[in-house]
């Protein structure tokens, strides 16, 4: 497993069930770090790179139609191939940070946890897509399924957001025993709570882990 500040850069992801708020304070996170003098880069799945949004209207698109549970990992993950060799891994090692909305987890959390597909074939299916990258710290935006989706318009809801409560409470719990399994990557945070409130915890989340691992705004800057 190779983590991103092996390669002198830092790799943040967000995690959360739907409506939880991670497009939102993934780019107040990116604007708060700027402001320090780092060197950011914000992402997503699936996109980031021609080919990834490309492939996110196939996933998401409400006019997209059914899909098998393999079809779903299988699209996602070759996204997440590219947005890695695209863009993740050379920004990392230029030493940048990088904070990505949604990673290999998600993939874990929804066709593993949500489809039923064996978890450690998408374990082993999402280290060979990422060489075995791994964020150095995982975000999971914590809310109950019934508020999060509360929150999404239902002219805006895609076509996971449509899924079945019973999927959606999968995934959550699915996120939840990965969080309890890998304790030292994932940090949880109250997305309940008022928007400033939540970004403010990411931000001493983040900095705190940046301190520990060494590493310093200056440090960060591109050429």
């Amino acid at each position: 497993m190779e983590t991103a500040g092996k390669r002198g850069g830092f790799f943040v992801s967000f995690e959360g069930p739907e409506g939880s708020g991670k497009s939102t304070q993934i780019h107040r996170l990116a604007a708060s770090l700027a402001e320090q003098g780092h060197a950011v880069w914000t992402t997503r799945e699936p996109g980031g790179t021609r080919a990834g949004e490309m492939i996110r209207p196939i996933l998401l698109g409400p006019q997209a139609g059914p899909l098998s549970a393999w079809s779903e990992a299988l699209l996602f993950t070759a996204a997440r191939a590219q947005l890695v060799d695209e863009v993740i891994r050379p920004r990392l090692q230029r030493g940048e940070l990088v904070l990505c909305d949604r990673y290999s987890d998600s993939t874990l959390a929804y066709q593993g946890y949500g489809r039923g597909i064996e978890l450690e074939t998408m374990r082993r299916l999402q280290a060979d897509a990422t060489a075995g990258l791994t964020p150095d710290l995982t975000l999971l935006l914590d809310l109950p399924v019934e508020a999060g989706l509360a929150r999404i318009p239902r002219q805006a809801k895609d076509r996971l957001d449509r899924e079945t409560i019973a999927f959606h409470q999968r995934v959550y719990a699915g996120y939840h025993e990965m969080a309890a399994r890998e304790p030292h990557r994932w940090r949880q945070v109250d997305a309940s709570r008022d928007a400033d409130v939540v970004a403010s915890r990411i931000l001493e989340l983040v900095l705190e882990a940046l301190r520990t691992a060494g590493i310093r705004p200056a440090e960060r800057r591109s050429a």
